[in-house]
């Protein structure tokens, strides 16, 4: 099983509870920096306490996904792609229309030679999605 881990700057949060509204799943770990006992050799900023430390998603028809805030900042939409292997059209629509909001499509979704449907897009948080139906 691949549990892919995204990193966020300052918005895992936001994207956590997006990803599991378009797969009908749920957040069921999220733990905040300002949770973590001090430590000297780790300070933590006013705006940092809320950045979340770690977060696990459990998504329907997708599996996991897990993520954290980073404080250094970040190339967006280099992080990491996934590729999603689902089996309902009816699923892969709804999560496609919600993900699609505010990102950009890179590939209709649509059939094609080796899947029911097929596409990619970019989500808002700059993170590609390959879709494919079987």
């Amino acid at each position: 099983m691949i549990k892919p881990y995204i990193f966020f700057n300052g918005n895992c949060e936001e994207a956590f509870q997006l990803y599991a509204n378009a797969f009908d799943g749920e957040i069921i770990h999220m733990q905040k920096y300002g949770e973590m006992p001090p430590n000297l050799d780790f300070p933590i900023s006013e705006e940092e306490k809320n950045f979340v430390l770690h977060a696990q998603v459990s998504l329907k028809e997708a599996g996991v996904l897990m993520g954290a805030d980073v404080a250094r900042p970040l190339e967006v939409g280099t992080n990491i792609n996934f590729s999603l292997e689902m089996t309902s059209e009816e699923a892969a629509k709804k999560a496609w229309d919600l993900l699609k909001e505010g990102g950009q499509v890179l590939m209709e979704l649509e059939p094609s030679f080796f899947a029911k449907l097929h596409g990619s897009l970019q989500d808002k948080y700059g993170i590609i999605w390959l879709f494919s139906v079987s």
